[in-house]
């Protein structure tokens, strides 16, 4: 409401100067205007032509042949006009025709008109009244008076005229100061309001940099905390900036109540999955264990063994998601193995040749590059990683395929590449690819080892991977998967 306030004030000052401006260019219009028409008229009284007779200089013969009318007298050219206004004209009409006229010079000097501006003088009409007239000697105020009834010409018809250079160089000059004053004005005032609408909205810009703080921050997992806030003197009611600031500030405590809200349940979450993932370890374990002795020590029927052999097989399974359930859980708290000097060179070469072992249908093969290349972290974390992502190809792809393993060094990194010519995967699966429990088997080609996926394996893939300070990246299309895995190179600095 104050910044439409604001802009309202000014447009109505700049109306307000604008109207001033006309109005006061036809005001003194006016006035000078009316001035010359009321020396126009005392010229004509005292040219007896509007009533009564006007002196005549005894000294100043007549013009008119002898006739000595007072009131049609004319001074001779070059005559001295002493009181005489400089730039008027007169000029006596009978009938129509010239008969006399005079223009008075800057200097007092007489002198007759022109031919050409006779005949516009002519043609001014006594009941028209005073008009502006352009002659070849400039810009004349002229009217026209009739002879009074009674003279000897009583058909002449008197035209004066009034130079109009002063009216109009006054107009011109006031015009320029109304211009100078309001161009003054309209400036003054827009270098004030923009002063002011500035300081109105400078709290928008402390509102920028608040959601512009809150929206870089890592809000997607882990403790969350939202420390930026507006400012009370910006986020107070009875403004619009305050409101939106207001808003803002009990919009980011709803974020930030929901999003702890959101840790604690998911941290309650972890904490059973860890917790029951403890518990079921030692009964799993049992089960195995009277599962083998039994298949060893004991005489059973062909139907019981297999039933005893589905058993096994299925704690096995069990077995195996419970430990990716505590490897996750301790990953969450943080609790790793020891740092140290990795041979990545020699690790995809381990990982590469177990996995040709266990599918030897399947065609592996393996890029290196001369020279060991070496990477700080832990190794059985990063074994892990490269096992998970052998077996994932192996899995999803079918029986024969092509997996190619390449490791070679760029920008700083260490790079790991994992292809197969599977399938692909399903561009509407790519987003949950690296959650935990998705199931990847819709998108790509059947599992080989006939066992189903635990959605657990790519999750567990990059938390390893980010715990090594590494990235992971996917890139899929029909007949085509490649996983991209960069670890940084020691003394290189990745951070930007």
């Amino acid at each position: 409401m104050r910044t439409k306030l604001i802009v309202a004030t000014l447009a109505l000052l700049t109306a307000i100067c604008a109207a001033i401006g006309v109005f006061g260019h036809v005001a003194m219009n006016q006035y000078l205007t009316g001035v010359l028409d009321a020396s126009l008229e005392r010229s004509a009284d005292r040219a007896g032509f509007r009533g009564g007779a006007a002196p005549r200089d005894s000294s100043v013969p007549a013009q008119d042949g002898g006739s000595g009318n007072p009131g049609t007298s004319l001074p001779r050219e070059g005559q001295n006009l002493v009181g005489l206004r400089p730039g008027s004209l007169n000029a006596v009409f009978i009938d129509g025709e010239p008969s006399r006229s005079t223009l008075v010079l800057d200097d007092g000097v007489a002198r007759q008109l022109e031919e050409n501006d006779l005949t516009l003088l002519a043609g001014v009409d006594p009941d028209r009244g005073p008009q502006d007239l352009a002659l070849s000697i400039g810009s004349y105020r002229v009217d026209a008076f009739p002879a009074p009834p009674g003279t000897e010409d009583g058909n002449a018809v008197r035209v004066g005229g009034l130079a109009t250079d002063q009216r109009d160089s006054t107009l011109a000059s006031l015009d320029l100061t109304m211009a100078v004053l309001s161009l003054a004005g309209l400036l003054v005032t827009g270098v004030a309001g923009t002063v002011i609408i500035r300081r109105s909205l400078r709290p928008l810009d402390q509102l920028a940099a608040v959601a512009t703080s809150v929206s870089k921050l890592p809000l997607a997992s882990g403790e969350v905390q939202v420390p930026d806030r507006v400012p009370p003197a910006a986020a107070q009611p009875g403004s619009e900036v305050g409101t939106v600031g207001l808003a803002l500030n009990g919009m980011i405590d709803h974020i930030t109540n929901a999003l702890r809200a959101r840790q604690a349940s998911e941290t309650k979450v972890r904490q059973f999955v860890a917790d029951a993932s403890h518990e079921l370890r030692t009964p799993l374990t049992s089960i195995r264990g009277y599962t083998e002795l039994v298949l060893l020590s004991e005489r059973v029927s062909p139907s019981g063994r297999s039933a005893l052999e589905r058993v096994d097989n299925e704690a096995k399974r069990l077995s195996a998601l419970v430990e990716n359930l505590l490897l996750l859980a301790r990953l969450d708290e943080g609790r790793r193995g020891k740092l140290s000097d990795v041979d990545l060179t020699e690790l995809v070469v381990e990982a590469t040749r177990d996995a040709q072992v266990s599918a030897p249908e399947d065609h592996w093969i393996l890029t290196l590059p001369d020279e060991p290349v070496v990477v700080a972290a832990v190794e059985s974390e990063l074994r892990q990683v490269l096992t998970n992502l052998l077996s994932n190809a192996h899995k999803h792809t079918a029986p024969g395929a092509r997996v190619e393993v390449g490791l070679r060094t760029a920008g700083g990194e260490a790079v790991v590449t994992v292809t197969d010519n599977g399938q692909g995967i399903a561009p509407e699966f790519m987003n949950a690819l690296f959650a935990r429990f998705s199931k990847a088997d819709s998108a790509r080609s059947g599992t080989t080892s006939g066992s189903p996926s635990s959605g657990l394996g790519l999750a567990i893939v990059q938390a390893l991977v980010a715990a090594n300070g590494g990235t992971i990246d996917v890139r899929s299309e029909p007949g085509w998967t490649r996983f991209t895995v960069a670890f940084p190179l020691p003394g290189m600095d990745t951070s930007g």
